[in-house]
């Protein structure tokens, strides 16, 4: 959020603290190298410039974009820093939910512009694919680029680390960075790649502009109000100030309203300093201000202090995660540290140094009584990552590991309170191996172990024996899939085969290509399922972290199996009844890949009595009216629901355990043929080919439910 007002004002009433700059002029009065600092959060919105957005996210392009960004500033002599969030402070909390709810909103308008047109919106509505900033530092450290993740604000290690490596500038689109006394805050929003023009907002100039020093805009920024202190909390003082800036100036300045608060407000910190010249500390005991309130502001002004630059300031290490010391050694909390600071982790640091998980918004729709949400079709993962990381202490011991604190968005949930999630343990046909183990330990038996315990959170113990035998990357397809079919009772054949045909598929096309990809209509449907799969793929590395890295990192990111155009043409044409032939762009190496891969996924659902059901879905349009994609649509049987609402499941069958437990749940909150190893062809003999000759188009047999919970437990 920043600074409230500030940046408009800046913008639209003090011209003389925008200053237009060329960042080649500037390197050439650089006397140190020449090095920005990138706040990546809010860099996202710029980088990806790909026209498609809903179905899931265009990676490959978004990959090719993100590299010549990059190319620009190098081939200047420039070099980049990047830093993304990696905690959300507790003070903090509730502003990270108010945005979130807002979000929320965008997101409905979304599914029902779909739903009503069958097209992406248009205009200003855009919502970031999900898992963007999970899976771009990633992709920025694959371009050879430095990327830091804080454990503090991101904000102030940004401003930290330009201050103390006396960086060129600061470039990010926040107003807390002209409050911060660090190197010169320069806009991305006003950003020129072709040319690396820019806007300087200078420190000095708006301080002459508004009558302050340096050191009196924190106490400015939280007055006007900032992430720390809410509008509310000094609205009183703002009164205040208005009512007296408007006595001596009775004439209003042209310009909105907001640039009069913020020279109202500057007013009254300078009159106060300028009568208690002898106050020593940073709040002047003149503003009415209760106890609570003294208290906030200072915490508010202190957030902006740098090291040495004021004896009271906000701390400047790392949470020491005490309540957690007796889960895991002190090497595992300094390993969980520098695999978060350096972008090579997910989710881990969380568990193990904060205790608390967290997930933005994705693309669900609300509305749809089918599709679970995300954050329960990945619950049992999260729950079986908690058990592998605390179950046993540093010393040896068995302990009852604690809850963790979720707090995930999705349909239904308020975010009022975290939900406390209990860890649940892995099923190994061994005991459970301490972390240390797990992390350090080496040799053939510690790397098998390893990749035992991956595919045991997606409760996919047998495809350890396909490791090897085809590309990693099909591999964490093929466990995601499966996954997903074994959680969402609603999956159908034609979902997986989409799925699975777009991970095949993918390998062999560029992203100009996937450009190239038309797509008549869209489905809302589909559109769940792409964010559903993505989500799925951040739980896969968290997985990964926790168990060791058994698989390279980079066979788990997007690029490498999703493609959010060419998953929503899979799914058209399979709920169209196309052929696994064309369905497979006529590739008979793919073919053959695909109907593997789609053999071990029946295998293994039917090892835990889940059968994949043909559940066709075409999507029609009729006039200005879109139909069809599953949201309304509910399949029939002698006069019955084949599926039903989910939230309702748990009431309509209590006798059903696993519906018990999800009912609680949602209560409480290059080359052809490279995907085998070695050039190796499969021709699977005992799985139908789906095509129309095998198809029903009136009913459809009932899936039987699965005799065990989809998930371990709640």
């Amino acid at each position: 959020m920043g600074v409230k007002g500030l940046q408009h004002f800046m913008d639209r009433c003090c011209p003389e603290a925008c200053v237009s700059v060329s960042l080649r002029e500037m390197v050439k009065t650089t006397t140190t190298s020449p090095t920005l600092v990138v706040d990546g959060m809010a860099c996202l919105h710029h980088w990806y410039s790909c026209k498609d957005w809903v179905c899931g996210g265009q990676w490959k392009e978004y990959m090719d974009a993100l590299k010549s960004w990059v190319e620009s500033f190098t081939s200047a002599g420039i070099r980049l820093v990047f830093f993304f969030d990696g905690v959300v402070e507790e003070q903090k909390r509730q502003e990270w939910v108010r945005r979130r709810r807002r979000v929320n909103g965008e997101v409905c308008k979304v599914f029902r512009h779909i739903k009503a047109h069958g097209e992406q919106p248009g205009g200003d509505v855009f919502i970031l694919p999900s898992c963007l900033a999970t899976f771009t530092p990633f992709a920025l450290r694959l371009l050879g680029q430095e990327v830091f993740c804080s454990v503090q604000e991101a904000d102030y290690e940004i401003a930290r680390y330009a201050c103390r490596h006396g960086c060129m500038g600061i470039l990010g689109q926040d107003s807390d960075f002209i409050i911060y006394d660090s190197a010169p805050y320069l806009s991305v929003a006003k950003l020129r790649i072709d040319s690396l023009t820019t806007v300087l907002y200078d420190r000095q100039r708006l301080c002459r502009a508004i009558g302050l020093t340096v050191t009196q805009l924190p106490l400015l920024a939280c007055l006007l109000s900032n992430d720390v202190v809410s509008e509310e909390r000094m609205q009183h003082i703002r009164n205040d100030a208005m009512a007296t800036y408007r006595k001596m100036h009775p004439a209003p300045l042209s310009g909105a309203p907001q640039g009069q608060m913020v020279l109202a407000v500057s007013q009254l910190v300078s009159s106060l300093w300028g009568r208690e010249e002898e106050e020593t500390g940073l709040i002047p005991q003149s503003l009415n201000l209760s106890d609570p309130d003294r208290e906030l502001l200072k915490r508010g002004v202190c957030s902006y202090l740098l090291p040495g630059q004021e004896a009271l300031q906000r701390g400047d290490s790392f949470p020491s995660g005490s309540a957690f010391e007796k889960y895991v050694s002190p090497e595992i909390l300094n390993a969980c540290r520098e695999k978060h600071v350096a972008a090579e982790g997910f989710m881990v640091y969380g568990v193990v140094c904060e205790g608390v998980v967290q997930c933005s918004n994705s693309l669900e729709d609300e509305e749809d009584n089918e599709l679970l949400p995300q954050a329960l079709v990945y619950k049992s993962c999260r729950q079986r990552i908690y058990s592998l990381l605390l179950l046993h202490g540093h010393d040896g011991s068995v302990v009852e590991p604690p809850a963790i604190r979720e707090w995930f968005v999705y349909p239904g949930n308020p975010l009022r309170e975290p939900e406390m999630v209990h860890p649940v343990p892995v099923s190994l046909p061994c005991d459970q191996p301490s972390l240390d183990l797990l992390w350090f330990g080496t040799g053939p038996e510690v790397s098998t172990l390893r990749l035992t315990s991956f595919f045991s959170i997606f409760d996919c113990q047998e495809f350890s024996e396909l490791y090897g035998a085809i590309e990693d990357s099909l591999l964490a397809a093929l466990c995601l899939v499966t996954h997903i079919a074994l959680q969402v009772p609603a999956l159908s054949l034609e979902d997986a085969d989409a799925y699975l045909s777009q991970a095949v598929c993918l390998r062999l096309k560029s992203s100009q290509e996937l450009q190239q990809i038309k797509l008549p209509v869209l489905s809302s449907r589909a559109v769940q399922l792409g964010s559903l799969y993505v989500r799925g793929l951040s739980h896969l590395l968290g997985a990964n972290s926790a168990s060791g890295c058994p698989l390279p990192s980079a066979a788990l990111l997007p690029w490498q199996s999703f493609d959010g155009r060419l998953f929503h043409s899979k799914y058209l044409l399979a709920h169209s009844g196309t052929d696994d032939t064309v369905l497979l762009d006529s590739d008979s190496s793919c073919l053959s890949l695909f109907l593997h891969l789609k053999e071990k996924l029946s295998e293994a659902c039917r090892r835990r009595s889940r059968v994949l059901q043909s559940r066709p879905k075409p999507e029609t349009r009729h006039g200005d009216r879109h139909t069809g994609g599953g949201d309304g649509w509910r399949e029939t049987t002698g006069g019955h629901r084949s599926e039903g609402n989910w939230r309702e499941r748990g009431e309509a069958r209590q006798d059903q355990h696993e519906y018990e437990n999800r009912e609680s749940m949602w209560e409480r909150g290059g080359h052809r043929g490279g995907g085998m190893r070695g050039g190796q062809h499969f021709h699977p003999n005992s799985y139908q080919s789906r095509g129309r000759s095998n198809r029903s188009r009136g009913r459809y047999q009932l899936a039987p439910r699965w005799s065990q919970p989809p998930g371990p437990g709640t």
